[in-house]
C-alpha cells in the first residue's frame, strides 16, 4: 500500500466511476488524493506520529475492496448479535467488511426529524446535505489518513437530526470484519449533523469475526453540532489483535453545544484513534473520556485535540491506560486556546498503569494558551499497582493474583463509569473483568 500504488489504484477507481455519486464528489476525491500524494504517509519525524510508526500499514498490501453487492459475505443475524447489547429496538446499521448490509441492520422506526441511512443511499437521496458538510470538518488538507479516506470513501452512514429533536435510544453503527477482509482496506465514512438543540447518542463498534486478521480499517466520522446541540459519541474498538486501525472523529461545535466522547481501545496490532473538536461557538464544551487496554505486542495510540476558539468554552478530559506484556501505548492530548477564547476552563488528565516491566507508555499532555484570562490544568501519571493496597488485601485473605486483578479492574472502572449508556457500560465492565479478573469474577459480579 505504498503511495504510488495507492495513486494508481485511485486512477483505476476514478476511471470506473469513482464509486458513483453526485457530480461534486469526484473532484473532492481527486483533491483529497492529490493532497495525500503531497503529504505521504506520516513518519516519526511528524510530531503527532513521533511514537507511532505506520510502516506496517504503508508497507502492507491492503487494497480497497471492490464495489458490488454488500452481501458478498453472508452473515447470519446470530453472528452480529453478540455486538448488539441485546437491544433490538435501537436503530442499527451493520457494515460487513466496509459494506452496508441491509439484512443485518435494524428496521427500527425513525422518529420524525431523524435520518439514518447508509452512505451509498445518501449520495443519491441527500446529496445537498453531504455536499454542505463532507470534507468541510474532517481535515484532509493536513491529515494523510483522512485524505486517503476522502479519496476512497464508499460506504458508511449519514445521521441527521432536525432542530429540537431528542432521540431517546442510541444509534448503533456496527463495523464487522470477517476473515475474507484479509489484505483489504475499508475507508468508511460517517457524517453526523445535529440541528440546534438536538440531542442523540451514536455508538460505533469495530469488531472482528472468526479470527479475522491482516486487514486495515481507516474510518472517519465528522460531526456538526448546531447551537445547543448535544452529541454523545462512543467508539468501541475491539478488533482482532492482528488488525490495523486508524479512526478519526472530528467535530465542529456551535454555541452552547456539548460533545461527549468515550473511546475504548482494546484491539488491533497497530491502532490509533484521533478525537478532534473545534469549540467554535461561545459556551460550547467537550467532555472526553478514554480507556485503552493493551497486552502482548500491541501498539495503541490515542490522540486528542480540543481547540477553544470562542469565549466561555470548557473542556474536561480523562484518559486511562492499562498496559501489559510488551505493549506500547501512546497518549497525546492537545488543548489549544485561541486569543479570543477568554474565560476558557479546561482540565486534562491521563493516567497509566503498567503491569509488566516490558510495557511502555509515551504520554504527552499539552497546553497551548494564547488568551490571558483562562483556567487550564493538565497532568499525567505512570505507575504500577499500589503495593500498600496489595498488602492490605492479602492481609485479609485475598490471594495475591486475585488482589492484583481486582486492583487493575478498579483502576479501569473509574473511567468506565463515565459511559452514559447503561448497556454499554455493563458490557465494558464485563470485558474489563474478563480481561483482568477472569470469567469467574464476571459470573460473581
Amino acid at each position: 500500500m505504498t503511495a504510488p500504488v495507492l495513486l494508481r489504484e485511485f486512477e483505476d477507481f476514478a476511471a470506473n466511476g469513482g464509486g458513483s455519486g453526485p457530480s461534486w464528489l469526484l473532484p473532492l476525491r481527486r483533491a483529497a488524493i492529490d493532497r495525500f500524494a503531497a503529504l505521504g504517509f506520516p513518519t516519526p519525524k511528524n510530531e503527532d506520529w513521533h511514537f507511532t510508526s505506520v510502516a506496517p500499514i504503508a508497507d502492507g498490501t491492503f487494497r480497497a475492496l471492490p464495489g458490488g453487492p454488500a452481501r458478498s459475505v453472508r452473515l447470519a443475524a446470530a453472528d452480529v448479535e453478540p455486538f448488539t447489547f441485546a437491544r433490538p429496538d435501537w436503530i442499527r446499521l451493520v457494515f460487513v467488511n466496509g459494506r452496508y448490509d441491509a439484512a443485518l441492520s435494524s428496521g427500527a422506526a425513525r422518529p420524525a426529524g431523524v435520518t439514518v441511512t447508509d452512505l451509498a443511499r445518501a449520495w443519491r437521496e441527500q446529496p445537498e446535505v453531504l455536499e454542505r458538510h463532507v470534507g468541510k470538518v474532517a481535515d484532509y488538507q493536513r491529515t494523510a489518513f483522512t485524505a486517503l479516506n476522502t479519496a476512497f470513501m464508499r460506504d458508511g452512514a449519514l445521521i441527521q437530526l432536525a432542530p429540537n429533536v431528542e432521540l431517546e435510544t442510541p444509534i448503533h453503527l456496527v463495523f464487522v470484519s470477517t476473515p475474507e477482509a484479509a489484505g483489504s482496506a475499508s475507508h468508511v465514512r460517517t457524517l453526523i449533523v445535529a440541528g440546534h438543540h438536538a440531542r442523540a447518542t451514536v455508538i460505533e463498534s469495530y469488531v472482528s469475526l472468526g479470527g479475522a486478521n491482516g486487514y486495515f480499517t481507516n474510518a472517519v466520522t465528522e460531526a456538526v453540532l448546531g447551537e445547543g446541540a448535544t452529541l454523545a459519541h462512543l467508539k468501541l474498538q475491539t478488533e482482532s489483535e492482528r488488525a490495523f486501525h486508524v479512526g478519526t472523529l472530528q467535530a465542529h461545535q456551535g454555541r452552547d453545544s456539548h460533545l461527549v466522547s468515550f473511546s475504548y481501545a482494546a484491539g488491533g496490532e497497530l491502532a490509533r484513534t484521533n478525537v478532534y473538536t473545534l469549540l467554535a461557538g461561545e459556551g460550547s464544551g467537550a467532555t472526553l473520556h478514554g480507556l485503552y487496554l493493551l497486552d502482548g505486542a500491541q501498539h495503541v495510540d490515542q490522540q486528542t485535540r480540543i481547540e477553544h476558539a470562542s469565549p466561555n468554552t470548557f473542556s474536561r478530559e480523562v484518559y486511562k491506560g492499562i498496559l501489559d506484556g510488551s505493549s506500547h501505548g501512546v497518549f497525546n492530548g492537545q488543548v489549544f486556546v485561541r486569543p479570543e477564547a477568554q474565560k476558557t476552563d479546561g482540565k486534562q488528565e491521563n493516567n497509566n498503569l503498567l503491569l509488566s516491566a516490558q510495557a511502555r507508555i509515551d504520554t504527552k499532555p499539552q497546553l497551548e494558551i494564547f488568551a490571558d484570562d483562562v483556567k487550564c490544568t493538565h497532568g499525567a501519571t505512570v505507575g504500577r499497582l499500589d503495593e500498600m493496597a496489595l498488602f492490605y488485601m492479602k492481609s485479609r485473605g485475598i490471594g495475591a493474583e486475585q488482589a492484583r486483578k481486582l486492583l487493575t479492574y478498579a483502576f479501569a472502572a473509574g473511567v468506565i463509569e463515565a459511559v452514559g449508556v447503561a448497556e454499554v457500560r455493563a458490557e465494558l465492565e464485563a470485558l474489563t473483568l474478563r480481561r483482568f479478573a477472569g470469567a469467574g469474577a464476571v459470573a460473581a459480579s
